[in-house]
């Protein structure tokens, strides 16, 4: 079954479950991060190691050598621009912003920033039809469903409110989550180009991992390397969690439209968080209904905005 015969409920099946592989590599990458006490290191190691697998995929593959001599000769022939393969230059962003805004901001407002911003990319985008689906019109189950997710959220976090960071903060992560959603829509015209899902999630992975290793290098002239490495195999597993969700969501994206996959795969960040908090809690977090009242919202919210009145898209 390929992603266009796919039906549309199991696509946002495929997605939610996505979200929930973002969720347990947030929670690996974190304590990584907290192992080696700098977050900068812990962002390479999990894209570089990404990269080793899906290098050794292609390796294996010929398919996903052949998508790749398909998008060079793309790019040459200028059949796609050459920021189109610059997907995961948007991830490292995110990383980015993490280190300089999270900690100030604390998770609550830096998640609504990321999902604000990622539901206004994705229904631009969408409207654009810079998406490998073409443009969809801006309805109003599909707006109703992006003002609904937006309030799951705040909803969900609500309880880790506080502080006193400037507002003005919040753009840096407002604008990962804006580069979130073009993330997904131009690694999706990539994999359409290559035909092979595998060529564009190496592709995303190699850019990110080249961003990240300077980043890294940076920090490191600046603080010093890591004084400790952990050994504990589970810790390094990130790569492999975000090298599945790239070569999912890229081939969703065509099917679910760019708006409607961010809004799947943050209800399923949600619920996978909410398990994650009710089966391994972390030390002082207490679950809050608030959490759970956020997640079963979000899950509306996707019902909502996956309402199609008639309409058909069109080529972009």
């Amino acid at each position: 079954m390929t992603p266009r015969s796919l039906p549309l409920w199991l696509a946002l099946v495929f997605a939610v479950l996505c979200g929930g592989l973002v969720a347990v590599q947030s929670r690996i990458n974190g304590e990584l991060g907290s192992r080696l006490g700098d977050g900068f290191t812990a962002a390479a190691i999990s894209f570089g190691s990404g990269l080793v697998i899906l290098t050794v995929g292609l390796a294996i593959a010929p398919a996903g050598r052949r998508g790749l001599a398909r998008v060079r000769d793309a790019l040459r022939t200028h059949r796609i621009r050459w920021w189109y393969v610059c997907g995961g230059a948007a991830g490292s962003f995110l990383v980015l912003s993490q280190g300089l805004a999270a900690a100030a901001l604390g998770v609550a407002l830096f998640t609504v920033a990321v999902v604000a911003g990622q539901t206004i990319s994705g229904l631009v985008l969408d409207r654009v039809g810079i998406g490998p689906g073409g443009r969809r019109p801006l309805t109003a189950a599909r707006l109703v469903g992006a003002v609904l997710a937006l309030g799951a959220v705040t909803w969900a976090v609500s309880a880790q409110f506080g502080g006193s960071a400037p507002v003005w903060l919040m753009i840096l992560p407002f604008i990962a989550g804006l580069g979130t959603g073009w993330q997904q829509a131009v690694n999706g015209q990539v994999r359409q180009v290559a035909e092979s899902a595998l060529s564009a999630t190496f592709i995303n992975f190699a850019v990110g991992t080249t961003v990240l290793l300077v980043l890294m290098l940076g920090h490191w002239a600046m603080v010093g390397l890591p004084k400790q490495v952990p050994t504990e195999p589970w810790l390094y597993v990130g790569g492999a969690i975000g090298c599945v969700f790239i070569g999912v969501t890229a081939l969703l994206v065509r099917q679910t439209g760019v708006l409607l996959l961010g809004l799947a795969t943050v209800a399923g960040q949600l619920v996978a968080a909410l398990l994650l908090d009710l089966l391994l809690p972390t030390a002082g977090h207490v679950l809050a209904f608030s959490t759970v009242g956020g997640t079963l919202l979000a899950i509306v919210a996707v019902a909502i905005a996956s309402i199609r009145w008639g309409w058909r898209r069109t080529p972009a």
